[in-house]
């Protein structure tokens, strides 16, 4: 099983930067989107507010022992993107698929923009 966490309660979420975006609809598709089969947790500002809407996918356990690390993404503004980021999840997630090509420019590492 694999996880994501979705920044909210900022700049992620917040109609003020993104008017265009239904935060709560887009939290309900990626819900949706995983169904059962990963885990969803809502996290308050994860510090990257350059990038929101955030989401950080999680590697499943064996690929952790494996040496997947997380990946942050951001931008994640569309179902385009909750499609893909889901995709990759079922397929196996870090570590264990490739990243799909719609979401490569939305890597980011956070400590680039450490306070």
């Amino acid at each position: 099983m694999g996880a994501l966490t979705v920044c909210r309660d900022c700049c992620c979420g917040d109609t003020g930067k993104h008017p265009d975006t239904d935060h709560d609809a887009q939290l309900a598709a990626i819900r949706g989107a995983v169904g059962d089969r990963h885990r969803v947790r809502v996290s308050e500002c994860l510090r990257v507010c350059e990038r929101s809407n955030v989401v950080v996918v999680h590697p499943t356990p064996a690929a952790r022992r494996a040496g997947a690390r997380l990946v942050h993404l951001g931008d994640v503004l569309d179902d385009s993107l909750v499609a893909a980021v889901a995709a990759w999840l079922d397929a196996g997630g870090p570590g264990v698929a490739a990243l799909p090509a719609a979401l490569t420019e939305r890597v980011f590492d956070p400590a680039d923009y450490a306070d």
